[in-house]
């Protein structure tokens, strides 16, 4: 059967609110190798490219040595994936949109920068796994976001077409993604980058899933 839609999204900032976790996470391995922790509010400068550029954003100003550097990273996957879902949940509305979405006949999929078997454990620990037809993390290809291969993959292996297909991200990489892949874009406010709205090329701007199903009823 031929689908009506295919809609991508991010994970981090758009379907999850990750933060608390990645912070957590970001805290241990600072605390650890003897530096300073920071505030959750600072995940808006971290995170949304990866654990290795959300740790190298943190001290590449204090710390030189490579081996360290990787020592670090490693420790903060190794943390991160034993606590998961300790503080993380969907935005508001994403398990009703998800229900609603199945219901058209919507196909969805994950386009993330985080390691797929850490966004798949994820989403299955939050129970919404199951909605998505596809998860493609950073490691899943030998490309990522913003390069428009992670999205147009995705959609040519769930059988999409990529003139009906919508991408959901909360940062100027979604944004990126979407527009080199040459398909709209709903920018999720308030997400994991600094960039404000006004910076960020975006067709939709929502504040969550609440009512999104009025937005994508317009594609169908």
């Amino acid at each position: 059967m031929n689908k009506n839609l295919t809609i991508l999204f991010d994970l981090d900032g758009t379907l999850v609110d990750t933060a608390p976790d990645l912070m957590d996470a970001h805290n241990h391995v600072m605390k650890k190798f003897g530096h300073k922790e920071k505030k959750l509010s600072d995940i808006k400068s971290l995170a949304g490219k990866g654990a290795w550029v959300m740790m190298q954003r943190s001290f590449r100003e204090e710390i030189k040595d490579e081996k360290i550097k990787k020592e670090m990273t490693k420790e903060f996957i190794d943390f991160y994936s034993q606590n998961i879902d300790k503080g993380s949940k969907p935005i508001n509305g994403v398990v009703e949109f998800l229900k609603w979405a199945k219901t058209k006949n919507i196909s969805m999929a994950v386009c993330t920068n985080k390691q797929e078997r850490l966004a798949v454990d994820l989403l299955k620990k939050l129970k919404i796994y199951e909605y998505f037809e596809y998860v493609a993390g950073s490691d899943t290809f030998s490309f990522n976001k913003p390069d428009p291969r992670h999205l147009t993959d995705v959609v040519e292996i769930i059988q999409g077409n990529l003139n009906k297909t919508i991408m959901v991200g909360d940062s100027e990489v979604d944004g990126m993604s979407a527009e080199n892949a040459k398909i709209p874009f709903v920018l999720v406010k308030d997400g994991y980058t600094e960039k404000s709205t006004k910076e960020i090329k975006h067709d939709e701007l929502i504040e969550d899933f609440i009512n999104f199903d009025k937005v994508i009823e317009k594609y169908l």
